[in-house]
């Protein structure tokens, strides 16, 4: 694998939404991860510029990814005991890929979505370099259990949906981190649970991390929502509603975390829609 050096970087774009394609189209994870970091860098050195009008062409597959984890329906995605090593590796692992997919879905948002304010592309490229460092946090956790990432199979859900959505940026911020990443919320908690029960506790304390993060990703998610709504003059929970119907959101259930998804910033009247 042929990983960047620090030369590689001087000749790569120095427009924002530019180098955010070029990491998204990068297949090795390592590299996109690097390379995510030194963006971030460089956006706060005030080393990139933005265009934010420019209509963007992929020029290679998009995203780019490894040729492992081999990708399978998520009714084939085994589930191991948490008693063993291997099992509690195979929750490592689903999780860093969901964070390798969260990178991919930060960058599309920042190349794929012309026009919109600058705040919007320095939001997304924030949640990208975070969700870069969960992937290493949690990656460089599995190679202490004696795994890699891509050891196991692992389905596409989340960039299914990234597809679906990619003609329309409401649509997109509604159902991907409105929808299918606050999921994360709900099911962080639990998860660290089950992994301190099995005394992983260096996991455990990634997750935190992770759900501090995470309900800043959703906030950022909800703020752009209602930017969207608000430009477009539809109301918020209706504009959802009818969303969710066209796409196919897959059915939210509970138990939800409201505590979560209250700091995140859904209103009252989007949680008792949850059902609770």
């Amino acid at each position: 694998m042929n990983l960047p050096t620090d030369r590689d970087f001087v000749d790569l774009p120095k427009e924002l939404r530019c180098a955010a394609l070029h990491w998204l189209s990068e297949p090795h994870a390592d590299a996109k991860v690097k390379g995510v970091a030194a963006l971030a860098q460089a956006w706060r050195r005030a080393e990139i510029i933005l265009i934010p009008d420019a209509e963007l062409i992929a020029r290679q597959p998009v995203p780019g990814r490894p040729a492992l984890p081999e990708l399978v329906s998520p009714l084939l995605v085994r589930h191991r005991s948490m008693r063993t090593v291997e099992g509690r590796a195979a929750l490592i692992h689903a999780l860093a890929h969901i964070e390798f997919n969260a990178i991919n879905l930060a960058l599309d948002a920042i190349w794929r979505f012309p026009g919109m304010p600058r705040e919007y592309y320095a939001d997304w490229l924030q949640v990208a370099a975070e969700e870069a460092l969960h992937f290493s946090l949690l990656a460089a956790h599995l190679s202490t259990q004696g795994f890699e990432y891509g050891d196991f199979s692992a389905h596409n859900s989340l960039w299914d949906m990234a597809e679906k959505t990619q003609g329309d940026i409401l649509a997109r911020i509604a159902l991907v981190p409105r929808t299918l990443e606050a999921r994360g919320l709900d099911a962080a908690p639990p998860v660290r649970a089950k992994l301190a029960q099995a005394g992983d506790m260096a996991a455990a304390e990634i997750l935190d991390i992770i759900l501090r993060d995470e309900i800043g990703h959703v906030a950022i998610g909800n703020r752009w929502y209602g930017w969207l709504c608000t430009a477009r003059g539809l109301e918020p929970v209706a504009a959802y509603a009818e969303l969710a119907v066209r796409y196919k959101a897959p059915p939210l259930r509970g138990p939800f975390n409201l505590e979560a998804r209250r700091a995140a910033g859904f209103s009252e009247r989007e949680l008792a829609a949850l059902g609770q």
